[in-house]
């Protein structure tokens, strides 16, 4: 699949701060959504575990992860958010996309919106 990228707000969970805009890469092979550790703590998200995560090159790596409120395409959804390297680029997973109900079309590789969401 090509490259589709959204512009991603992500905030704390209270919004008690002005959140980190940026365009998110859309990542279907990542379950987590990612930004740049720093990015994240001035958002005001804090960490709330550590857990190990697997590269795309198969290397396995420890980072930090909290929680946050992820917004895009007009929809927000609350989803946990690794707090990544600072030349990390931020990537939006797939469990935020699926939370608001949006799929990636493979063919045009763009975003839409599905008409409901799957219970199956």
């Amino acid at each position: 699949m090509g490259v589709t990228k959204v512009t991603t707000t992500v905030t704390n969970l209270a919004k008690s701060r002005e959140g980190y805009e940026a365009e998110f890469l859309v990542d279907t092979g990542s379950i987590d959504c990612m930004a740049p550790g720093s990015k994240l703590a001035e958002a005001g998200i804090e960490v709330e575990g550590k857990d190990v995560y697997e590269l795309a090159n198969g290397q396995p790596v420890e980072y930090n992860y909290g929680y946050a409120r992820v917004a895009f395409m007009g929809s927000e959804t609350v989803a946990q958010v690794i707090f990544g390297p600072e030349e990390a680029e931020p990537i939006l997973g797939v469990v935020a996309l699926e939370n608001v109900g949006i799929a990636v079309d493979p063919v045009s590789r763009t975003l839409r919106r599905m008409t409901a969401k799957s219970l199956k």
